[in-house]
């Protein structure tokens, strides 16, 4: 129980100097992030994108989930089924959007569920190394494993404020690194495998 106590230490460290970020400063440093992504993610049209709808200090990524969707990509967001699972609906202009629990909303059962190729994956904390400290659940970790079960190798890629950064990220087995880490200075790529 020592790794799950120096992740939760590190969770509510960075989750404090996120909350600490000014809302203005917030929706600047989203731009900036999608503008980097934009230029950085390279994707064929059709490519099936996971992305997020923002939660309390989250990186705001529907501008950046606009202009991938203008470059082709279907893009889906995490629908909250059950206290083990999440499966992703995908999200269209104009489609309503439903009360999920936990603060989140997402399009309703109406919606398709698609596999992402590419998945934004939020976090809480994240490591040089591409380690990442999720909210606490293990509903990204159970569908990351879900989606490798069924042969599918999605990119992983962690979105963060460069604020939410820690010297060392504490692993346990079921830990899977990201590929690649998008935040309000860019894309870093990191030296990790796919699990």
């Amino acid at each position: 129980m020592a790794v799950q106590g120096a992740k939760a230490e590190l969770r509510a460290g960075r989750l404090t100097a996120r909350d600490a970020i000014p809302v203005a400063e917030r929706i600047e440093k989203s731009l900036q992030l999608a503008d980097h992504g934009l230029a950085a993610l390279q994707f064929e049209p059709g490519t099936v994108i996971s992305g997020f709808l923002p939660i309390r200090s989250e990186m705001d990524l529907r501008p950046l989930m606009a202009g991938l969707r203008g470059r082709g990509a279907r893009i889906c967001v995490p629908v909250i089924l059950d206290k083990q699972q999440i499966v992703f609906r995908e999200l269209v202009p104009g489609a309503p959007l439903v009360d999920c629990g936990f603060g989140t909303m997402a399009p309703g059962p109406e919606a398709e569920v698609l596999d992402p190729d590419i998945m934004l994956v939020p976090l809480s904390a994240f490591d040089a190394r591409g380690q990442r400290i999720g909210y606490g659940g293990g509903y990204y970790d159970r569908a990351i494993a879900r989606l490798h079960a069924l042969g599918r190798r999605p990119q992983l890629i962690g979105i963060a404020f460069d604020c939410q950064e820690v010297a060392s990220v504490p692993t346990e087995p079921h830990d899977i690194g990201l590929q690649a880490l998008l935040s309000e200075s860019g894309l870093r790529i990191f030296d990790t495998q796919i699990g």
